[in-house]
């Protein structure tokens, strides 16, 4: 599989403190790769490392098999790093005009084709004082776009945005992969949002990456378990070891208890714990989800 972008160490240091640190991503053509952590983990600082923003402390960064990142390869990548800033009192096309002269991109069709790929191409006229959050995130998306990269990095696409905005963002984002090939970079730090969009996800943490792993082999290693809510959660894991034998749970909150042996005897579980006045209010079986396993790498660190 090609790799369209490789981190080989990478390090970033402020005032002696390595805030992304021996940092080693891989991205594959066709990827909508989720670069996922909390505020401050070294996502951005990693971006702009990459798009040659912020000077690499040390380490390398491979793009299309080159370590030498030049004009040539800046044509083959767009980005959208921070809110995109517009002139306001200008419609959307006016202002895709002025970026596309100002990088040199050739021919005017690009505008109506950028336009059409993020599905704003009916603001014809329309400035852009008036669109909503998400039209002008979908606006800075095009203006990225506009040259026809075949590699797209966003930097919290997402972020501010209304649950409507966000749903309109993340089908876009797959349709690009989809529709036209475009392989992504994409940080966040929303987990589920991740979660509904990556093939492939890489977990930084305090400037260094924790995981990375393609999001089907995720999947199947997360674990089935028995989640119970019940009234007394230290008197059920009590009667959970001596009763019943089971030793492989976490109480996860306050009243709730995920069970991770012996999932095809919940019924007994459930009777026991009754007969031991102890109120069950819900039982049934689940899988781990991307928070769940983001919490056992982070030790408990779900700050996201």
């Amino acid at each position: 599989m090609e790799q369209l972008l490789r981190t080989y160490d990478l390090t970033k240091t402020y005032k002696n403190v390595n805030v992304v640190d021996k940092l080693n991503i891989n991205v594959a053509r066709g990827d909508i790769y989720g670069f996922l952590g909390k505020n401050g983990a070294g996502k951005t600082t990693t971006i702009k490392m990459i798009m040659g923003l912020s000077k690499v402390t040390s380490g390398e960064i491979e793009i299309f098999g080159s370590k030498v990142l030049d004009d040539k390869y800046h044509g083959r990548i767009g980005s959208l790093i921070d809110y995109p800033g517009f002139y306001l009192n200008l419609t959307g096309e006016e202002n895709l005009e002025i970026h596309r002269r100002m990088m040199g991109f050739a021919g005017k069709d690009s505008i109506n084709k950028a336009l059409e790929m993020v599905g704003l191409k009916n603001i014809r006229g329309k400035k852009v004082k008036h669109f909503s959050l998400g039209m002008k995130q979908r606006l800075g998306i095009a203006r990225a776009l506009l040259h026809h990269p075949e590699f797209l990095i966003l930097d919290e696409p997402t972020n501010g945005l209304d649950p409507i905005g966000i749903r309109e963002i993340r089908e876009l984002i797959i349709n690009l992969n989809k529709q036209y090939g475009i392989t992504m970079l994409i940080s966040s730090h929303i987990l589920s949002e991740i979660q509904l969009l990556a093939t492939k996800i890489g977990i930084i943490h305090k400037g260094r990456l924790l995981e990375e792993i393609r999001y089907d082999e995720l999947q199947q290693r997360n674990r089935h378990y028995i989640q119970l809510k019940v009234d007394n959660d230290k008197k059920a894991s009590f009667i959970l070891e001596e009763k019943l034998g089971i030793n492989d749970y976490v109480i996860w909150e306050d009243g709730l208890i995920r069970v991770y042996e012996k999932l095809s005897e919940g019924w007994n579980i459930n009777k026991t714990l009754v007969s031991s006045d102890v109120k069950v209010d819900e039982i049934y079986v689940t899988i781990d989800n991307l928070e769940d396993y983001f919490i056992r790498l982070t030790g408990g660190d779900s700050d996201v």
